[in-house]
């Protein structure tokens, strides 16, 4: 296929930001030209991560605020980078998540009117790509190890972790049939434990400092990994909820205060770095000895240190996905511009392998 300019738009389960990447597609490779994040006022991302709660008016106020607001946004990143509407393909946009519950019965909801970002630049947009692999049996997530096996599908095995508000980790590589699954927490709970100690001022432990500040509590780790979850074969999911400031409260009683941050810091890091070095050690495929960090965990150092160090006796190197000329930020919105892409001419775009779904599909719901 030629070479086209292609958009994608992701607001992730930390729900801090839009991350929009202007890739070109084609020839079997995708390149990022230009990436841009764009921060919520901390009230928006108060509500919602709140949206789980929300009565259906209110639900439905805030779908229609999200899609108008990411127009909006689109059309600052378009300006800034001199694209013109009419020369990009198709916008793929993923929506912010406010439930997703895998499983037999399972459900999922993401929200962001996506008719706002089609008529604000005129062009195809692909938008709910979660709810055609539910219904072909699948859990609906993780997505991106399509985008895995797109870019490392033919090279050595590999294993490729994001870091969001929940941590998904995939293998691919020649010889290896793609697959993923989520891992545990991402930064949703050392974010809502900043978020709470510092009384909504701060939204992040930038740069990992509480948590190299502390000193991290082995032993509640070890209690956290003996959680069901993390002895379960894939394909699993998660969602944000699983990890939110009612999980911190009952397991770290009273240290939710500045006198303990630095130790409950270090340990909620550790533990997100243990979640994801536990399941690279027990599904990784013969021959996996690097494992590519992307998400707003690449950018800290306190976690990727701890990730390395889980997994250097076994031999793997840790590496942040900017060594290979990708914002860490910029993947999952390089993913669903991907996605978006293949929609709109009706090929495949998941891998059933990680999700569980009964066979290929083309996911996405398309506005012209």
């Amino acid at each position: 296929m030629k070479k086209e300019l292609i958009l994608g738009l992701m607001s992730g389960t930390s729900a801090d930001g839009l991350s929009i990447a202007l890739c070109e597609a084609g020839g079997g490779g995708l390149e990022v030209k230009a990436f841009g994040n764009y921060p919520y006022p901390a009230a928006l991302q108060v509500r919602i991560i709140a949206a789980k709660d929300m009565a259906a008016p209110e639900l439905s106020a805030l779908n229609f605020e999200l899609g108008r607001l990411w127009a909006g946004m689109v059309k600052s990143f378009c300006r800034k980078h001199r694209v013109p509407y009419k020369k990009i393909a198709v916008i793929g946009s993923h929506g912010q998540t406010v439930w997703h519950a895998p499983g037999k019965k399972g459900h999922t909801l993401q929200i962001g009117e996506a008719s706002f970002i089609a008529e604000e630049t005129g062009r195809p947009v692909a938008c709910d790509f979660r709810p055609a692999d539910m219904a072909a049996g699948g859990e609906g997530a993780p997505l991106i190890p399509f985008m895995d096996e797109y870019l490392f599908g033919g090279g050595r095995p590999v294993g490729l972790q994001n870091i969001g508000g929940v941590g998904n980790i995939a293998f691919a590589g020649k010889g290896v049939k793609t697959f993923g699954f989520d891992t545990g927490p991402g930064n949703s709970l050392m974010d809502t434990a900043v978020c709470e100690i510092s009384g909504g001022r701060l939204a992040y432990d930038k740069g990992g400092a509480w948590a190299a500040s502390g000193e991290a509590d082995l032993g509640k780790v070890d209690q956290l990994l003996d959680a069901p979850f993390f002895s379960r074969r894939p394909p699993k999911s998660l969602d944000r909820s699983e990890y939110t400031l009612a999980f911190i409260k009952k397991h770290f009683p009273g240290q939710l205060n500045k006198k303990c941050a630095g130790n409950l810091l270090a340990t909620l890091n550790l533990f997100t770095a243990a979640s994801i070095a536990l399941a690279f050690r027990n599904f990784a495929p013969r021959g996996a000895k690097e494992l590519i960090v992307s998400g707003g965990g690449a950018l800290n150092p306190a976690l990727m240190d701890n990730i390395a160090a889980l997994l250097l006796p076994a031999g793997v190197r840790v590496r942040s996905i900017a060594e290979l000329g990708i914002h860490p930020l910029a993947k999952e919105p390089a993913c669903f511009a991907l996605l978006g892409w293949l929609a709109l001419r009706g090929r495949v775009n998941h891998c059933p392998a990680a999700t569980g779904a009964r066979g290929s599909r083309v996911l996405g719901k398309l506005l012209r």
